[in-house]
């Protein structure tokens, strides 16, 4: 006799789907008798539990938002990155479920020992690289494999997103990613043995809120072992973990790669186009500023500072001074 006991509710729920007839006396013998016994493949064994593929997944949420901000400032356009997926698989099978072209950036994660797989779709790539070259951002009529120029890029930028990746982990394990070699072919790809199971983290993109091609972050388990205890305090303490040290990091490492435009006026005066085009090397123009007086310094064509101009070691340089003020 089962030892499970229904409520009166669901002996009236029950009776009532039989008599609607919405379930069958068949389909409750093959339901129980499917309950009894789960497929499991000897082929692919399960190596990851669904704890340690939610910890992945939390972690690897944590890189998305690193990548986003990163990516909307380096490509000065609107970046949105999320973690959609963490499955496992062996690498055979990602392997064949990889569209042809793509780029896949195989590296290495120093001090675990092992290689992972970085694949950037080309619907994500070529975009990327239009920017890149100072296109719109626009994805080409027809997918192509990419020039020799291209792969250079790619090759820099896979680069750049695996420096997002050091940022994520660092609290819970600091390695160094490093490049070992760009792919385009994945069928050429046996660095990793084709037996071995993975975690295949898939994130989904969008470009200028244009949904974009995905990547995924092949990680074998060989590779994450060290790792996955450390997995556990990060789930728990995983919103403390995102501030302190790590934060300032990401802020300095952002303000480093920031590329903006500095402008001094010295001064300014009006002057006839007749005496403009008769002007020559040595001649003298009033700008009607007063000896000593504060310079402007604009920022991005914007006033921001006053300044007093001077000379550092053998370079003409300005000291800021003050803030400049609103009416300036």
């Amino acid at each position: 006799m089962s030892k499970e006991i229904l409520s009166q509710e669901e002996i009236d729920r029950l009776l009532s789907a039989f008599s609607s007839g919405e379930v069958t006396v068949e389909e409750m013998r093959e339901t129980r008798q499917a309950g009894k016994h789960k497929v499991y493949d000897f082929r692919r064994p399960n190596k990851f539990s669904k704890d340690q593929l939610k910890h992945l997944q939390t972690l690897h949420d944590n890189f998305a938002r690193i990548l986003s901000s990163y990516l909307s400032g380096y490509l000065r356009a609107t970046v949105a990155v999320h973690a959609s997926s963490v499955e496992q698989y062996t690498f055979d099978e990602f392997m064949r479920s990889v569209p042809t072209p793509t780029v896949l950036t195989v590296f290495s994660l120093k001090p675990l020992k092992g290689v992972a797989v970085l694949e950037t779709n080309a619907e994500f790539l070529f975009p990327i690289i239009d920017l890149l070259l100072g296109g719109p951002g626009a994805l080409p009529e027809k997918v192509r494999e990419l020039t020799e120029i291209e792969l250079a890029l790619a090759r820099k930028f896979s680069g750049k997103l695996l420096e997002s990746l050091r940022l994520a982990w660092h609290d819970i394990y600091r390695v160094e990613p490093a490049v070992e070699s760009i792919e385009t072919n994945p069928r050429l790809q046996r660095i990793i043995s084709p037996g071995d199971v993975v975690a295949v983290i898939t994130f989904q993109s969008s470009l200028n809120n244009a949904a974009a091609g995905p990547i995924n972050l092949c990680l074998p388990h060989s590779l994450l072992e060290p790792v996955l205890a450390n997995l556990t305090s990060y789930r728990q303490y995983g919103v403390a973990l995102e501030s302190g040290e790590m934060e300032r990091e990401q802020v300095a490492d952002w303000l480093q790669g920031a590329t903006v435009n500095l402008s001094v006026v010295v001064g300014e005066t009006v002057i006839t186009v007749r005496d403009f085009v008769q002007l020559q090397e040595g001649d003298v123009l009033p700008l009607g500023r007063r000896f000593k007086q504060d310079l402007d310094l604009f920022i991005e064509d914007e006033l921001k500072y006053k300044v007093q101009a001077g000379i550092l070691g053998r370079f003409m340089a300005v000291q800021i001074t003050s803030l400049a003020e609103a009416g300036d």
